[in-house]
């Protein structure tokens, strides 16, 4: 973001010192929909220099500020009007709280007299996201509009990066005011710790100078810190293995020989097991999720733990912390860089064992019995041929495991899904968020049946934008992982899961993606094969004048492997459908 520039006091409408603010900022664009309470903003918004992209639902412009937001490490700006506008936004600023993503939401409301009156539209969105923002804000007086606007984007992008709302009454919009730029932000109590205490850098090298079995347990706070080039350092240094979060994807490469993959229900088996053997746990921007953890008091049962986190909320909320660090993740690691040194022991036993669990216990898959297309195999190959450079978005269930698991990532900033959340309908307008912050990258939406009918209406804003993402449907025609589920867990009682996106002798595919695709203005093309996948991919890449859809006609009963049933150890982590790794060291 550009460095403001300061201006003179002037006489301005509310609407208008919000836009001159947004100006000020150096904000590129905002999505929304105008309505009723936000009208005023819209009216200085034509003449402003921020881009507005009209969205057609709010959740989409929330996912497309947090796109954005990912693509580019700026903060993503997203608007709507009060009531139902407002509360339309509270999924996608739940999805941005839980993945650490700076996006500011800007919400009309209604008139500060008719507050509390059960007005036509209002919502008390202010208190409806409290648990949800880093913090938030209705705004009582147009005069403090540039001062709220300055501190709601330092909190954003600050610190543990997160959401921000900012609700202004409609009268508050429309009334004069004085904007004056720049202002005095007023946040005593905010003070995010950025340096780490030097005796806890020396305490947690002094027990990397002893491990034995350590593993580099790695978040996305690492990406958020931009810390990617100093994680590789330090994990050429120590020798230690690395695991990379679902949030963490490209934070270290794939490519890497160090790189043991992502643990979790659904990471791979040698990272899985490094994390259940290691009798030291390096962690950096990782919150000990319950889906890296599995039944947490069997998680990693022999090994220390050096946590690192620049919020200090999350370090022994789920773990206890042997050594906590507190601060940003690109210091933290540079710092255990020089404190380390070359006083660390040799790894040699530790990786033969990874190693051996490495390649007895491969990723792959295997091919459908009836013939139908394999999911893994058409995600396999838009990452083979559309490759490493590209930014891929994923919604919510088996297509985004596959596309964490078969997609090579080497590059940060590369793999944008909704990890916390698990929101389905991310994919598509994420995809276009991210476009508009990178416009010369090939952006992919890998989505499902389930998720793409939730917000492709957002195609509707790419083709009137010029937005040309390319969105893959891997299309089963069910709730996929909800079927997993319900096939072993549920005795194959498949309730309430079969979506109609497959033609049957008695019925068409409702809805036919590539004709609903022509309808908002993409260019729509099918693949029910796998001599066709190829082709149909390349053809795809070279469209960019619109954006496309790919319909991918998947087989049905495709499951994701391996996988840690929910509630139990990672020490039951099923290789196959009824195959168990051993993880017994007398078997290595």
């Amino acid at each position: 973001m550009t460095k403001p520039e300061s201006q003179a006091a002037r006489a301005l409408t509310g609407a208008q010192s919000l836009v001159a603010s947004l100006e000020a900022l150096g904000v590129e664009v905002v999505f929304g929909i105008p309505g009723g309470a936000i009208l005023p903003a819209y009216d200085p918004l034509y003449d402003s220099s921020v881009r507005h992209i009209l969205v057609r639902h709010e959740q989409g412009a929330g996912h497309a500020a947090t796109g954005y937001a990912q693509a580019t490490g700026r903060v993503g700006v997203c608007m709507a009007t009060s009531g139902p506008g407002a509360t339309n936004l509270v999924t996608p600023i739940a999805d941005a709280y839980m993945d650490s993503v700076p996006i500011v939401a800007i919400t009309g409301q209604v008139s500060r007299a008719a507050i509390g009156t059960d007005a036509f539209q209002e919502a008390d969105i202010h208190g409806i996201t409290m648990p949800i923002t880093k913090h938030n804000y209705l705004v009582q007086d147009g005069k403090d509009i540039p001062r709220v606007l300055a501190e709601a984007f330092y909190v954003a992008g600050s610190g543990r990066p997160g959401p921000v709302l900012v609700d202004i009454p409609k009268d508050v919009l429309q009334a004069q005011t004085v904007f004056e730029w720049p202002p005095t932000m007023d946040l005593p109590g905010y003070r995010p710790t950025t340096q780490p205490h030097s005796k806890q850098i020396r305490e947690a090298a002094k027990l990397i100078a002893t491990a034995r079995r350590p593993v580099l347990y790695v978040g996305g706070g690492v990406l958020k810190a931009g810390a990617t080039e100093e994680l590789k350092a330090l994990a050429e240094l120590t020798g230690a293995p690395v695991v990379t979060t679902l949030m963490a994807r490209g934070a270290f490469p794939d490519s890497h020989p160090q790189h043991m993959g992502m643990p979790g229900m659904h990471g791979t088996v040698g990272a899985v097991f490094a994390l259940q053997k290691a009798d030291l746990l390096i962690t950096l921007g990782a919150r000990f999720d319950d889906r890296v953890t599995g039944k947490l008091d069997s998680f990693a049962p022999d090994a220390a733990v050096i946590h690192a986190d620049i919020d200090p909320a999350e370090i022994g909320k789920n773990r206890h912390a042997d050594v906590p660090i507190v601060g940003d993740a690109k210091i933290i690691i540079a710092a255990l860089i020089e404190a380390v040194g070359e006083n660390h022991p040799s790894l040699k036993a530790w990786w033969e064992q990874l190693d051996d669990i490495r390649d007895r216990y491969p990723l792959g898959y295997a091919e459908h019995e009836d013939g139908t297309l394999s999911p893994q195999y058409v995600i396999s190959r838009i990452g083979a041929l559309v490759g490493p450079d590209a930014i891929y978005a994923t919604g919510v269930g088996q297509h985004q495991m596959w596309a964490s698991q078969f997609i090579s990532y080497e590059n940060p900033g590369t793999f944008l899904n909704s990890g916390g959340l698990g929101t389905m309908g991310y994919a598509v307008p994420a995809a276009m968020g991210a476009k508009v912050g990178a416009p010369d990258r090939s952006v992919w939406a890998i989505d499902g049946d389930g998720c793409f009918q939730m917000t492709n209406q957002e195609l509707a804003t790419c083709s009137l934008e010029n937005i040309p993402i390319k969105v893959a449907v891997i299309n089963n025609g069910n709730l996929g992982m909800v079927r997993q589920w319900q096939t072993l867990f549920y005795d194959g009682r498949y309730s309430n899961t079969g979506l109609g996106t497959h033609a049957t002798e008695d019925r068409p595919r409702i809805p036919d993606f590539v004709k609903l695709g022509e309808a908002l203005g993409c260019v729509g093309l099918r693949c029910e094969s796998a001599d066709e996948v190829d082709a149909v991919i390349k053809q795809a890449m070279e469209i960019n004048d619109r954006p496309v859809v790919i319909d991918f006609v998947v087989g049905k009963d495709a499951m994701v492997w391996p996988m840690v049933p929910a509630g139990t150890s990672n020490d039951e982590i099923l290789f196959a459908r009824g195959v168990r790794p051993s993880f017994d060291e007398d078997d290595l």
